[in-house]
């Protein structure tokens, strides 16, 4: 018998679908350059907002958000490399996918934090380049714009090749559960809480990084 749960909260899913909006517009931008990079920037600060909403999140939001779900051993993961795990391995995020988005997660963090530090010699740097020395700014900006761009672009490759894996050798959908919030399980699991409550305490969580966010873009300013 299957199990309708909800898994993943609202606030979650419009975070996740921010960063798919966001990061093809930071990648065009930077190949076009130019006047293109004041939406560089803009779309940086907002991601730079998403991630810290989504580090606080990982820790008061929905169940299977929460990064204390994420925790696998090294024998569960060898058991889900071998046989595909158990039933509940795939309530929430996989094993492997809990790996998966940790290291996106990192990459990110990585990639949004030196541009923040970076410079490109022309007519725009980083709000916090004043801050640091010009080695620093130099390593921040070669990261920003070689090894963290394609480490990403990497990254988010192998997600997207994962995702037509489940659905094409597994017949398992990830993409719908991140649209509705609810999947069908072979198994009972508590569901997430994503009540009015929920959501209003995210909307509170993202203005405070919003404002974060906003703040760390000021200190460039003159």
């Amino acid at each position: 018998m299957a199990h309708t749960v909800r898994i993943w909260d609202l606030p979650t899913r419009l975070f996740h679908w921010g960063l798919v909006l966001a990061i093809p517009g930071l990648v065009v931008t930077a190949n076009i350059g130019g006047n293109a990079m004041a939406w560089h920037f803009r779309l940086g600060y907002c991601v730079l907002a998403l991630l810290m909403f989504r580090l606080v999140w990982g820790f008061v939001g929905g169940r299977w958000s929460r990064f204390a779900a994420f925790a696998c051993s090294p024998t569960g993961l060898l058991r889900y490399l071998r046989n595909g795990g158990t039933a509940q391995d795939s309530v929430g995020h996989s094993p492997l996918g809990a790996l998966s988005v940790l290291a996106l997660l990192g990459v990110l963090l990585a990639q949004v934090g030196t541009g923040l530090f970076s410079d490109d010699e022309i007519a725009f740097s980083g709000p916090l380049t004043r801050w640091v020395s010009s080695a620093v700014v130099e390593q921040a900006t070669r990261y920003h714009a070689d090894i963290g761009q394609y480490l990403l672009l990497g990254l988010i490759g192998l997600h997207v090749a994962a995702i037509l894996f489940y659905v094409l050798f597994r017949q398992q959908t990830l993409v719908r559960p991140m649209i509705g919030g609810d999947k069908l399980l072979p198994v009972t699991a508590p569901p997430a809480r994503d009540d009015a409550l929920t959501r209003a305490a995210a909307c509170a969580v993202l203005a405070v990084c919003a404002a974060a966010s906003w703040w760390v873009s000021a200190l460039g300013a003159p």
